[in-house]
């Protein structure tokens, strides 16, 4: 981002992106508590009014976004069941409607495993060599773009990120460790505003999508 500041940290209409997503998050009645991964070295956080609401949990952040999520599992796992649902998602996605999440917990809410928000792709795709010359067109109409939050049973993403991490499979995704183990994620289509901030330009985007909701 060419900042100093970690990018969940820099301003968003006013307040960090990070508080834009945790306040959406805490605003839905389902959602009783939130485990946040952060770096020990993270001196951000503490400063933020959100830092004393009894409902987020601070973690200890890992390497990877694999081994950060394992860590708020094992947080989690003294008193979670089984079947209980355990939502992951990334702070930088300050622009999660509620009505995603409602999505989500209706059309998972009987599945035995979990899955995602994504969106169907939309572009034509390519493969190509490492040369960069187009070896074939890839049939998009079964092909989804990832998003979070990403919900599963907490049994099954916590064994099977364990057993990813066994491995040594660092997987970018939590859909990808269930998948590894051997399970189908289901793919619930949310809304493409949906987006991450990784370059200057998406936090410019994301305060046009958050300006026009509260139109």
């Amino acid at each position: 981002m060419g900042s100093a500041i970690p990018k969940q940290y820099l301003t968003l209409l006013g307040q960090p992106v990070i508080e834009h997503t945790l306040n959406l998050l805490l605003s839905h009645p389902l959602i009783n508590s939130i485990y946040l991964p952060l770096d020990a070295a993270d001196s951000y956080w503490t400063q933020l009014a959100l830092a004393q609401d009894p409902r987020i949990h601070r973690v200890q952040g890992g390497q990877e976004r694999c081994h950060s999520v394992l860590n708020a599992l094992h947080e989690i796992a003294p008193q979670a069941s089984s079947r209980d649902w355990v939502l992951v998602h990334d702070v930088a996605r300050p622009c999660l409607w509620l009505e995603d999440l409602d999505r989500l917990f209706t059309e998972l809410e009987e599945d035995e495993v979990g899955g995602l928000l994504g969106v169907p792709v939309a572009d034509t795709l390519k493969r190509t060599d490492a040369r960069g010359v187009v070896e074939k067109t890839i049939d998009r109409r079964q092909v989804w773009r990832a998003y979070t939050p990403q919900m599963f049973r907490f049994g099954v993403l916590y064994k099977a990120l364990r057993e990813a991490l066994a491995r040594q499979a660092l997987v970018t995704d939590e859909a990808s460790a269930v998948e590894l183990a051997g399970y189908r994620p289901r793919m619930v289509q949310g809304r493409g505003d949906n987006i991450k901030i990784t370059v200057p330009s998406d936090l410019a985007m994301a305060e046009l999508y958050l300006r026009q909701r509260s139109v």
